[in-house]
């Protein structure tokens, strides 16, 4: 049923300067804008995308702030990618944890009030491998 991670989508108040923030962290312009009120990216080995949306189209009732789910995107350094987020605004959510066999994991809080996870992990590299 599911078959991969098509968008994932954070919100963000002032969506000018989110774009701008993930333009600098992500080293790519949006491939795609709708009207003002969405941006979106194409990322990493897979070419997955990360939405921008103005926080006026997020659902009543939706909390604010960072929530409990965590997507955790592949870094070749953990704690270098933790060091340039942080360097680029974000706030230490939780720093980088050995999860045993080779995965290191940490998250911050990006200027928005998203969660952004940053992961190193053995099976992305064997799968980024595979013929």
């Amino acid at each position: 049923m599911l078959r991969g991670m098509a968008t994932v989508s954070y919100w963000a108040d002032d969506l000018e300067k989110a774009k701008d923030w993930y333009t600098e962290v992500l080293g790519v312009e949006p491939y795609f804008e709708r009207g003002g009120g969405y941006y979106e990216f194409r990322i990493g080995d897979y070419q997955h995308e990360l939405g921008l949306i103005d926080r006026r189209y997020q659902p009543e009732g939706d909390a604010r702030g960072p929530g409990a789910v965590i997507v955790y995107w592949h870094v070749d350094d953990v704690e270098a990618a933790v060091a340039r987020l942080l360097d680029l605004g974000a706030t230490l959510h939780q720093p980088p944890q050995d999860r045993g066999e080779g995965f290191v994991t940490a998250t911050v809080v990006d200027p928005f009030d998203n969660l952004l996870g940053v992961m190193f992990n053995p099976h992305y590299v064997e799968v980024l491998g595979a013929p």
